[in-house]
């Protein structure tokens, strides 16, 4: 009995813990790339190049096949030692094998396999591409909910202030210090401050669901985020140049490299195609043999027969291309006109990135002056509300006045909070560029 109430209560333990789990940003990132669909999509693109490499290497190799067949004939044969024509039923057991491979194909086998190998490196940089973007994506949103959090620990404060306020006010009432109208002025306030509330509460839950959604998770309500302050990290990243931050997404980002590899394999795909312009030749052996039997007459056995019936046959085969109905110079034409769209792809994805880099050093510039201004006007609003707040309290400022102070200060915290987040967000996209995971961060 008592092993048992240990059991249970473990149990209930172990499901508490799985329900109470904050996840950090890595365990949200590395839980997206394991179960992501497009990954395991693009993994099996792997596992097809690997296929179409092991096809290009078999293409060095020559075949080698065997052949039976057996027979049975009733009515007009040949008699297989007198050639005449005879009236009978015979049976007929021919066997053999044979081998052939391409000595030239205009290197064609060659071109064939040093394309399938930056096929293969292709895919390899197509599912590294997209880790990248889904962490990128995931990033972004674990930031969402971080920031919905710290907008509803705001909201929550200044609903708190409020309510302290509510008692002044209704002590200075009672002393007939303040009219009746200030109580219900700051009772309204805060009536719209519950309202902000549940707003902030709600913005956190579909910012989770959003978040869980990314990593396919179904218990949305039990999802959470790891909580403790996140300081603003340090901008090492701007004192870069933005040409550097360039060179370096350069040599690092996959969409490039993807780019690059496409123009090689429309490179190669114009070989091949030009190979078809060219002759081939092959070359051969095959061995066969073969037992007949009939009803008429006495055959040599078995053994006789295979060993006096055998035939060897070698080969060479030269095929010329004359006319083919002008579908291989068309073919030629084709791997051109994609060699051509394949530079022009690389140049302008290199024009793209670029353009990012640039458009996301600036925004990381802008987004920090943006968050130290807001930390600059929040320092004057706290400053003008704490003298509004001694004013009020001796009957100097009005209740009107008084909540006009009040909201400009909660909209400088508000501010602060938005533009914090804005910029890690920023400062994480530009660091991205630069080769930096999104895992190795404070996040």
């Amino acid at each position: 009995m008592k092993k048992s109430i240990i059991i249970v209560l473990l149990l209930f333990g172990v499901l508490a813990q799985s329900q109470n789990k904050q996840w950090t940003l890595k365990e949200c990132v590395d839980y997206a790339l394991e179960n992501n669909i497009s990954v395991k999509q693009s993994e099996l693109d792997i596992l097809t190049s690997e296929l179409n490499k092991r096809d290009a290497i078999g293409n060095f190799l020559p075949t080698l096949n065997a052949s039976s067949r057996l027979s049975w004939s009733i009515g007009l044969n040949q008699d297989p030692v007198t050639f005449n024509a005879v009236n009978s039923t015979t049976r007929t057991l021919s066997g053999g094998i044979s081998s052939s491979v391409d000595i030239y194909r205009g290197l064609s086998n060659v071109n064939q396999l040093r394309r399938s190998n930056l096929q293969l490196l292709s895919s390899q940089y197509q599912l590294d591409n997209m880790k990248d973007n889904i962490s990128l994506n995931v990033a972004n949103a674990f930031v969402q909910v971080l920031f919905n959090k710290e907008q509803l620990k705001v909201a929550l404060a200044q609903q708190e202030v409020t309510k302290q306020d509510i008692n002044r006010t209704q002590e200075l009432v009672d002393a007939g210090s303040l009219p009746r109208g200030d109580l219900y002025e700051i009772q309204a306030t805060l009536a719209s401050q519950e309202q902000q509330v549940v707003n902030a509460e709600n913005a956190i839950l579909l910012s989770k669901i959003s978040l869980a959604q990314l990593l396919l998770l179904k218990d949305y309500e039990n999802f959470d985020i790891e909580e403790f302050k996140y300081d603003v990290p340090l901008a090492n990243i701007l004192n870069e140049t933005p040409r550097s931050i360039f060179e370096k997404a350069r040599e690092a980002r996959y969409d490039i490299k993807i780019a690059e590899n496409n123009n090689e394999i429309a490179e190669y795909d114009l070989k091949i195609a030009k190979a078809s312009l060219q002759p081939s030749l092959t070359g051969g052996y095959s061995f066969s043999s073969n037992y007949f039997t009939s009803e008429l007459f006495d055959t040599p056995n078995f053994e006789n027969q295979i060993s006096d019936n055998k035939n060897h046959n070698f080969f060479l085969s030269l095929n010329i291309p004359i006319f083919n109905g002008f579908s291989v110079k068309n073919n030629v034409k084709r791997s051109k006109v994609s060699l051509e769209l394949s530079k022009f792809q690389l140049e302008q994805t290199e024009l793209d990135l670029e353009t990012n880099v640039y458009q996301s050093f600036n925004d990381a510039k802008g987004a920090l002056k943006a968050y130290e201004a807001a930390q600059k006007t929040l320092i004057a609003r706290q400053e003008a509300f704490n003298y509004s707040q001694e004013r009020y309290t001796v009957g100097l400022l009005n209740s009107f006045d008084f909540n006009q102070s009040k909201n400009n200060l909660e909209s400088a915290q508000s501010e602060v909070v938005r533009t914090k987040y804005d910029y890690i967000f920023k400062l994480k996209v530009l660091e991205f560029y630069f080769g930096i995971p999104v895992t190795e961060s404070k996040l």
